[in-house]
């Protein structure tokens, strides 16, 4: 009962995943003139095609994957108030243990890019200390990268039965780690061009009533249609 609800749920978020997609395309439209963009965004891009280039060239490093993987667990397990005991990590895979777990803490390791966000740490916390303004390109090129990283380990990943997911539903589960992936790249696009965060929530604050108003436009005729046929109440 508890994996059809969520398949339920799942599907009601079908419209969520359409607005982010809607607004990650304007986002990604916004960019299409590439004589626009700036060096930082070009070593970006180019970080980005150096990890294609080295995940399909060269043997995969599971174990730094299976190492970030659990880390997020661990990460958002304890910003919940969860305990961790035990962690165990190997090239064919790791677990961790906690106290407790919950839909975000399973799925994290999907839509959270552990290795990007430990990077953007190291810059902000060096930067206060160290000037990177001539260093900028190398540190754009290393978020690329480590985007690069997260995306493509997960895809692969999600390939395979993977009990994170199977816990929560294939359904429910891909529709949450597809839209805050996608959220994702549509802030960094954001952060890359200088445009305001508040842009964004802004379009996906118009694009997701508007999906929801087009699904119903096109549900209603149907229901309508149903209760017709099969009315609820004896003629």
């Amino acid at each position: 009962m508890r994996l059809v609800i969520k398949w339920i749920i799942g599907v009601l978020l079908l419209p969520l995943a359409a607005a982010a997609t809607l607004t990650f395309a304007r986002q990604l439209q916004a960019d299409l003139d590439w004589r626009a963009l700036d060096l930082t965004t070009w070593w970006f891009t180019g970080g980005f095609a150096v990890w294609l280039v080295l995940y399909f060239a060269l043997p995969r490093p599971m174990w730094s994957y299976v190492l970030a993987h659990e880390c997020t667990h661990a990460l958002w397990g304890l910003m919940m108030g969860a305990k961790v005991s035990r962690m165990k990590v190997g090239e064919r895979g790791g677990s961790v243990t906690l106290s407790k777990s919950n839909i975000l803490i399973t799925l994290a390791p999907y839509f959270f890019p552990f290795y990007t966000v430990i990077t953007l740490l190291v810059f902000l916390i060096a930067s206060v200390w160290i000037d990177f303004a001539t260093y900028l390109p190398f540190w754009y090129a290393l978020f690329g990268l480590t985007w690069a990283f997260h995306i493509t380990f997960t895809l692969s990943i999600l390939a395979i039965r993977q009990p994170d997911i199977m816990e929560h539903g294939r359904l429910f589960s891909y529709v949450i780690i597809y839209t805050i992936n996608l959220l994702t790249a549509a802030a960094l696009m954001n952060l890359l061009t200088d445009r305001p965060l508040a842009n964004l929530a802004t379009e996906l604050g118009q694009d997701i009533p508007a999906a929801y108003q087009f699904v119903w436009n096109q549900t209603r005729p149907l229901l309508a249609a149903i209760k017709t046929q099969w009315p609820l109440t004896p003629q």
